[in-house]
């Protein structure tokens, strides 16, 4: 997982409810942000539903935290969010590889055929194909989470909930800042901001740089540097244009690079020269020797460019009507080569070679009058991507590390022995006989998305009261999904097989494809009571949707290689909730319980080919509780608390898909809770000092359906903290902080590609980091 340089375990309760806006801020405006609450307020704006709305006055259950107090905190990347938001967990395998999580239910497949649970916004725009979904969020005006499938508020592929990005829009006047950092693993930073313009024309470009060296040791010789370093870069330039009072007009591009370490896919089976294998010691991975030519790139790691293009024009057309329209183009191209067996063996080395754009326009029409609310509009979303995996392995090292292939032959060779050497290289001489000492192997196989979805939607709000809101929506969609698949698979020389690995099939130059289309309804309801001017409950009632997948591969007939066709169903949940918002004084918070009801629930299961294939597992369902409280009792404190709980998982007694019954969701916690405090307090001639500890738990996780314990995940409790002092009236700001600070040891993920071999791989989490930064502001 890349490394934060800034400080994670800050995000606090403020995610969820409103808290004052603290002194500390590391990259913030000096200028007051337009329509923002009083610093003394616990009001936090947000617009999930299209329009600016006090956080307690929306009648679905989102977390919201801003700009300002993200940078104010240090938080500086969407997995540091997952540790503080009740429902939410990102667990950032690689930023090729991001797997987001609501309410236990996840989206990372990396397939092109397959569409995605969870929508990752940005600026308005679906981003959310796996692959190309990374979004570093430096300069964020905000980030909202929105749980439960609300289709008519963030389209088709919000079918368990969504992240909404908005990135920092230009403002008039002259501001700006830049931090820099030093932390632990010579990790650095460098991030900023400049601002100009007037009330008509304006302009803004920021920044992110961060680099730091890998902290798994690899002790492999043809590697240059160590395991999940980190190289990474993001520039951003905005323009606002606002002739008049009714009409903005928005022009955004952004560039994200990662340039990372390989990642530490490592082996508990496979020794290494410092002994057993171990995901929390040093690893040996070695690649491919052939990994230039046959992978792409001849070092572990990851190469990716992203471009983000958006046009967002807004026309107050009368003072109850206005008319937005959206429009985005993302482009993304990775290349991320990893050793997927977890050792030095030439034995399982793949690439992912994951290229592909998106194009979306929506047009919106939202009313608002005293008695109703309303908006109905239209959307296109459009998709083509590529998921190509070739594979390299040496054969006898295969054969021997897979099969035991020379105890045939009355040889009793390990694949590594107990100090770490290769004895599986024998094995080429000993099955040819000693004609041959290596035989290199290479294949490959690709699948393809084409993908359009065309929608229309309404949604509807009747307040037949002040203290009464009732809401009704729909979005109706036709979409078309096409998928393609070819695979270049060579004969074998020791053994004259079809294939290396077992079960892939050669297309010998045939692409196979195939086309669906389908269509759905999808309702919402909702219901807000007010109680008093801070005090409201809600119900809600909404249906969400995953595409159905019209997944292709290859098999072999009488004639030869022929299409492998399977229209896995689409996957219908039905969402329950109420809860209830408020403040009261200097209490704030939120208590909320769910129910949802999957059918045709989808799981990703991988194959012995390599490949990832997607499975029907029948019904499931999902039942939790979340709960946030920030408590200030002075100026200069605030308290805060947040916990989940959740009991859920594929059906008992399937009948259906019997594999998968009883079993939780992949990175689903049962419970997961946050607390700390936050004190910000003036010291005198202009200085403050600031300081955040907090303390975060979350409980067991599977990594895989069905569920294994040894590919699990225990419970985790990690410490942080950040503090400082600014200076010179906030003008200048220096902070450290510690992220992990009892230095726990805990794995990030496990199973994977080898774990479809049979020899699962694990990779760990991220250690103690600490470090400083130095922000100016003008």
């Amino acid at each position: 997982m890349p490394h934060r340089l800034s400080l994670a375990a800050v995000l606090l309760a403020s995610t969820a409810f409103a808290m004052p806006a603290f002194a500390q801020s590391a990259l913030q405006d000096n200028v007051e942000t337009p329509n923002a609450p009083a610093e003394d307020s616990n009001e936090i704006i947000v617009t999930a539903q299209k329009i600016e709305q006090r956080l307690v006055d929306v009648p679905i259950t989102i977390s919201a935290v801003s700009g300002e107090r993200m940078a104010e905190l240090g938080v500086s990347d969407l997995d540091e969010l997952s540790n503080f938001i009740p429902g939410l967990n990102v667990q950032e395998q690689s930023a090729n590889n991001p797997g987001i999580v609501i309410r236990g239910i996840t989206s990372d497949s990396g397939s092109s055929q397959q569409a995605p649970r969870v929508t990752l916004y940005y600026n308005g725009v679906d981003i959310a194909r796996s692959r190309g979904s990374y979004q570093a969020i430096y300069d964020m005006e905000r980030i909202e989470v929105i749980k439960g499938p609300q289709a008519t508020l963030f389209g088709t592929a919000s079918a368990v909930g969504a992240i909404s990005m908005t990135s920092a829009r230009p403002r008039e006047g002259f501001s700006g800042a830049i931090t820099a950092g030093y932390g632990n693993y010579d990790s650095t930073i460098l991030s900023g901001f400049i601002n100009g313009g007037s009330d008509v024309f304006a302009g803004r470009i920021a920044f992110e740089y961060k680099k730091r060296d890998g902290f798994v040791e690899n002790l492999s010789p043809n590697q240059d540097e160590e395991l999940y370093a980190q190289d990474q870069l993001g520039i951003r330039a905005s323009i606002r244009y606002t002739p008049t009072d009714r009409f903005t007009l928005d022009i955004i591009g952004t560039y994200d690079r990662q340039r990372n370490g390989g990642t530490p896919f490592v082996s508990r089976a496979l020794p290494t020269q410092a002994g057993p294998g171990n995901p929390f010691g040093q690893a040996n991975l070695g690649g491919a020797p052939d990994s230039a030519a046959v992978l792409g790139a001849d070092q572990l790691g990851l190469d990716r460019d992203v471009y983000d293009f958006n046009l967002t024009a807004s026309y107050e057309l009368t003072d109850s009507l206005t008319f937005t329209t959206v429009n985005g183009y993302r482009d993304f191209d990775s290349l991320e080569i990893f050793d997927a067996d977890g050792s030095a063996a030439w034995y399982l080395e793949f690439a992912e070679l994951a290229k592909g754009w998106q194009a979306s326009h929506e047009g919106r029409f939202n009313y608002n009058d005293p008695q109703w609310r309303a908006s109905f509009g239209w959307n296109v979303f459009i998709e083509d991507s590529i998921q190509n995996v070739p594979f390299s392995a040496e054969e006898g090292i295969f054969l021997e590390c897979a099969a035991n292939a020379t105890a045939a032959l009355g040889f009793n060779i390990p694949c590594i022995d107990a100090a770490g050497q290769v004895q599986a290289a024998q094995a080429t001489a000993i099955l040819s006989q000693g004609r041959l000492t290596q035989v290199p192997y290479s294949s490959v196989f690709e699948n393809q998305g084409q993908n359009d979805s065309y929608s229309v939607f309404a949604d509807t709000t009747w307040i037949p009261m002040p203290a009464l809101e009732l809401t009704a929506g729909v979005r109706v969609l036709i979409e078309q999904r096409k998928s393609g698949f070819f695979a270049r698979v060579p004969r074998t020389r020791l053994t004259n097989a079809a294939s290396l690995i077992p079960g892939q099939i050669d297309t010998r130059g045939q692409t196979f494809f195939a086309q669906e289309s389908f269509a759905a309804v999808l309702p919402r309801f909702n219901a807000l009571l007010r109680l008093s001017d801070d005090i409201n409950v809600y119900a809600t009632v909404s249906k969400g949707r995953r595409s159905p997948v019209v997944q292709v591969n290859a098999r072999n007939a009488a004639s030869g290689p022929a299409r492998n066709l399977q229209v896995v169903p689409e996957e219908i949940v039905w969402n329950y909730e109420g809860g209830i918002k408020g403040n009261v004084g200097p209490v704030s918070g939120t208590l909320g319980v769910y129910y949802q009801k999957y059918d045709g629930f989808q799981v990703s299961v991988q194959l012995p080919t390599g490949m990832t294939q997607t499975q029907s597992a029948g019904t499931a369902s999902n039942l939790g509780v979340e709960a946030e409280l920030s408590v200030r009792p002075t100026s200069w404190l605030n308290v805060f608390a947040n916990g989940s709980y959740i009991d859920g998982g594929i059906d008992e007694g399937n009948n259906f898909a019997p594999t998968f019954s009883g079993a939780r969701f992949r990175l689903q916690p049962e419970w997961q809770a946050a607390a700390g405090f936050t004190i910000d307090a003036p010291v005198g001639n202009g200085m403050r000092f600031f300081a955040t500890p907090t303390v975060t738990y979350r409980s067991r996780i599977f990594f895989e359906v069905p569920n294994n314990l040894a590919i699990s995940q225990g419970p985790v409790t990690l410490v942080n903290a950040r503090a400082g002092v600014s200076f010179m009236d906030e003008r200048f700001e220096l902070a450290g902080f510690i992220r992990n600070a009892t230095d726990e040891e805990y794995l990030l993920d496990a199973g994977n590609t080898g774990g479809g071999f049979g020899i699962p791989t694990f990779i760990r989490a991220e250690p103690r980091f600490y470090g400083g930064q130095l922000t100016a502001r003008f």
